[in-house]
């Protein structure tokens, strides 16, 4: 089953899900900011995202700016940033979509049509 997590103040979220309904994608959608994806989750997208940790996150997002985590990203550890974004979904780049076998992050139409083909 493949998961959604979306903000319902994001506009890119529901573009997304509209997209899913209208293909008729079977997906369960969860409030990002109430359940954050676990760190199990997370490290999944990171291996989709091939390590990189900086595209797991919301970064024009006031809580990414807030922290100062532009210039402390590079230095995290890849379990301190999880945590991080498993404490915090403000955090999560969204919508951010895990299935059976890849993960996405945004809402990029091209590759979502690839990857839901």
């Amino acid at each position: 089953m493949t998961t959604v997590y979306t903000y319902s103040g994001c506009d890119t979220c529901r573009r997304a899900v509209k997209w899913l309904r209208a293909r008729k994608i079977e997906f369960t959608e969860k409030p990002i900011r109430q359940t954050p994806p676990t760190t199990a989750e997370l490290s999944a997208m990171l291996r989709h995202q091939n390590g990189e940790l900086r595209r797991l996150f919301n970064t024009s997002g006031q809580d990414y700016r807030a922290a100062g985590l532009k210039d402390e990203l590079p230095t995290l550890q890849p379990a301190q940033a999880l945590a991080l974004l498993a404490a915090n979904g403000n955090l999560v780049k969204r919508p951010f979509v895990l299935g059976p076998d890849f993960g996405l992050v945004g809402f990029d139409e091209a590759l979502w049509s690839r990857t839901f083909a």
